[in-house]
């Protein structure tokens, strides 16, 4: 550590945005770090060119960026959580009847890591290793709300990187707030036809033992054949799933849900 002060430092950046879990000013970093104003500068810009660091540029503030998320998603996509999920999409399949499958964030998009199929599912685009914007799917959406306000700003800081499909999906900031509050209070994500006209997702995340969302469950099912009752019983299933999979990374369950 002491042969490379610069790469500890650029670290100690990294881990502090990660814990504050909100874009904070340079001079925050370099007082909390102790380090000096310009070098903090510098360590912002390096990190900033290959994006590890967001630069807010309204706020006056640096966010974790894109590159620092995809590092995250990386390390998930190796770890456990893979192995451990398969039985519980197994169940949840059984359960539901629809297909169900595992995603994870992986920048501005999810990343889709498990698919499991139900017997005459529909075939969905959603397959293993197929990466969607996040803003468009129920998975997306789920790991999204789950996040920090903070980091969600320095994900989507202005208009430009927001995508649109076939005009589904927000096209401003405040929309994409205004989107995931309406999540946070029904406490899942749904998304209908954005993706694939006809089909409806229900999805909920998977936090750790920080709440740190590191995944969603979702199933997939034809909107027409599922009315406002069945929906319900599907999102207590998905629900129940999550939770399965957060208390297995060391977790409660959430509290007050059926």
């Amino acid at each position: 550590m002491a042969n490379a002060p610069g790469a500890a430092h650029a670290l100690d950046v990294l881990e502090l945005l990660a814990r504050r879990g909100e874009p904070l000013p340079a001079a925050t970093v370099a007082r909390e770090l102790g380090l000096p104003r310009s070098s903090t500068y510098h360590l912002l810009s390096v990190l900033r060119e290959r994006g590890y660091v967001s630069h807010l540029e309204g706020e006056r503030r640096y966010g974790l960026g894109v590159a620092a998320y995809e590092l995250g998603s990386a390390y998930q996509r190796q770890a456990p959580l893979q192995r451990i999920a398969r039985s519980t999409l197994d169940r949840l399949v059984d359960v539901t009847g629809h297909n169900a499958h595992l995603a994870v964030l992986h920048g501005r998009d999810v990343l889709y890591v498990i698919e499991q199929r139900a017997p005459q599912g529909p075939v969905l685009v959603s397959d293993v290793g197929v990466r969607l914007p996040a803003t468009l799917t129920a998975t997306g959406l789920a790991l999204l709300a789950s996040l920090p306000a903070g980091q969600v700003r320095a994900l989507f800081p202005h208009a430009a990187t927001l995508v649109q499909r076939d005009g589904h999906g927000p096209s401003t900031t405040t929309a994409l707030r205004s989107l995931l509050q309406s999540v946070r209070q029904r406490g899942y994500a749904v998304e209908d036809g954005h993706i694939t006209s006809g089909l409806r997702s229900v999805a909920v995340a998977v936090l750790d033992h920080s709440d740190h969302p590191v995944a969603s469950v979702a199933v997939t099912f034809r909107s027409e054949r599922v009315d406002d009752a069945e929906q319900e019983r599907l999102v207590n299933a998905v629900r129940h799933a999550a939770d399965d999979l957060s208390t297995r990374l060391h977790r409660q369950p959430r509290r007050g849900r059926t």
